[in-house]
């Protein structure tokens, strides 16, 4: 099992900046991605930002260029999403994700969620 603990959400205006933080504990495999999604009111959770263990990274084309994805490896596998110029349509709960690889076999991991809202 993986354990995942979010921390870093609030409320902030219009162009500010937060900085989310996820701690992974755990069954941790040496090839994994981990990552962040969010969920506004009803729509579906989708994609903002991954980065693999290597440190490869993919956005979302809705947050390139203002949201920085990073991660640590020692001596905790953490994630860090850097979110600056925010506008009230980033206002949803994020997610932390991690994604254990086996060959071609996967395992996701979810955090409990932490609300970001952005005031216009």
């Amino acid at each position: 099992q993986v354990q995942l603990v979010e921390s870093g959400g609030g409320l902030v205006q219009a162009g500010g900046s937060l900085r989310l933080s996820c701690a992974a504990s755990g069954s941790i495999f040496s090839t994994n991605t981990m990552g962040w999604f969010r969920q506004a009111p009803g729509k579906q959770r989708e994609l903002v930002a991954t980065i693999t263990n290597s440190g490869i990274t993919n956005y979302a084309d809705s947050v390139k260029g203002r949201i920085v994805i990073s991660r640590n490896n020692n001596p905790k596998n953490t994630v860090y999403l850097q979110m600056n110029s925010l506008k009230p349509e980033d206002t949803a709960v994020y997610y932390c994700n991690l994604r254990n690889w086996y060959i071609t076999i996967s395992n996701d991991y979810w955090g409990q969620g932490t609300q970001v809202t952005v005031s216009s």
